[in-house]
């Protein structure tokens, strides 16, 4: 093997034929069923998603042209929203918390790979978003991430570590900036019941 040729292992999916079938299968149904579905269709693309094992509130919102890589990996609470042109790469579960908005052309970034290991191997990590959170226009959330409530990230930012709740966060990397105004009682949530 010379430096240009890739190992048999780098070149091995790590991917089940099962999972592989199922997002042959979704690309085909997403192309001819979902993509180009009115944006009002919302029960349509629920059902769609639902049948591919996304566990989904039947308030949330997935817009036609939001891609989704894996849904047997997709969780979203009433009132979620993936909007138009967003990606969410969930080779592991990515949880969009209740009233989360992803805006257009975000990136939900759910594996990296393993630089350090010749094989390159696929490293899966879920990214949790909180509730009544706000991920901006064009912002990357990378694997691993955890956002808290409440938090707001700013348009183009870069997402590289958690960021606490309540905050308005912006910047590559993205950091709070100052606390949201809004709070948990702005929405009627109480803070001293834990899971909530």
């Amino acid at each position: 093997m010379t430096d240009q040729t890739p190992s048999h292992e780098m070149l091995t999916s790590p991917h089940s034929m099962r999972n592989k079938l199922a997002r042959l299968l979704w690309g085909v149904v997403y192309v001819l069923l979902f993509r180009y579905s009115p944006r009002s269709f919302h029960a349509w693309r629920y059902v769609i998603l639902r049948l591919f094992g996304a566990r989904i509130h039947r308030t949330s919102r997935v817009y036609p042209k939001a891609r989704v890589w894996y849904p047997g990996n997709l969780v979203m609470g009433p009132h979620a929203c993936l909007g138009e042109g967003a990606e969410c790469y969930n080779v592991t579960t990515i949880t969009i918390g209740e009233w989360t908005t992803v805006s257009q052309y975000a990136y939900l970034c759910g594996a990296t790979h393993d630089h350090e290991d010749v094989k390159f191997p696929l490293i899966p990590k879920p990214i949790t978003l909180g509730k009544r959170v706000w991920i901006a226009a064009d912002t990357f959330v990378a694997p691993g991430v955890t956002i808290g409530d409440g938090t707001v990230v700013g348009a183009r930012s870069s997402v590289f570590r958690d960021l606490p709740p309540w905050q308005i966060c912006m910047g590559s990397p993205a950091k709070p900036l100052k606390p949201r105004e809004l709070g948990p009682s702005d929405f009627g949530y109480d803070e001293s019941r834990d899971g909530d």
